[in-house]
């Protein structure tokens, strides 16, 4: 009698929808790309997209080989409350960012050189990162607020990891993230 059901081993399923999902995200963006279209591109079907990934947010983070997921983390961080989350984002970006594990000097590299690197990466930090913070801002273009925080992490992050410019390049990470936290502050709460 035939055996059904799924065969025993590695079926290369996972690979082939990582594979599949990189070149959707790099055709069409981050939100321009679907499940149901990288299940098509990988020949499976988007139940099993879901089954290895949880959604289109986690395929994205296992494409770019991130080992956190921000869009989970940003609703901890949010949590305590506006108030201090400066302090709170600075750190635990700078933790992040320094981290071994973290291939984020590369994707940094690659954003600023690759147009489509790029606008993935902009899409889905506008959407999953940006995007909560500015719908936990009391203020008026709450978006134009968490973007130029964005924009202070960015930048810090491009002078330290890219660039290396001293004494930014070595300088304690608790040190620097107390200096920017409140400019970082200033654009989540002016007074």
């Amino acid at each position: 009698m035939a055996r059904t059901g799924r065969r025993a081993g590695s079926s290369g399923s996972r690979e082939a929808i990582l594979a599949a999902a990189r070149d959707r995200f790099a055709q069409e963006g981050y939100d321009g790309a679907t499940v149901r279209g990288i299940a098509a591109a990988a020949g499976v079907d988007p139940a099993l997209v879901r089954h290895y990934f949880g959604g289109k947010e986690q395929l994205f983070v296992a494409v770019l080989e991130l080992p956190i997921d921000p869009a989970k983390i940003v609703p901890q961080l949010l949590a305590p409350g506006i108030d201090g989350l400066g302090e709170r984002l600075a750190h635990f970006f700078l933790e992040t960012w320094d981290r071994d594990d973290m291939p984020f000097v590369a994707l940094l590299r690659s954003v600023t050189t690759n147009d489509r690197a790029a606008a993935m990466l902009r899409e889905f930090i506008s959407r999953e990162v940006l995007g909560q913070i500015a719908s936990s801002l009391k203020l008026p273009e709450p978006q134009l607020h968490a973007a130029l925080a964005g924009s202070q992490l960015v930048g810090v992050a491009l002078m330290r990891y890219v660039i290396r410019l001293e004494p930014i390049a070595s300088m304690d990470r608790d040190e620097l993230a107390k200096m920017i936290a409140p400019v970082i502050q200033r654009h989540l709460s002016p007074s």
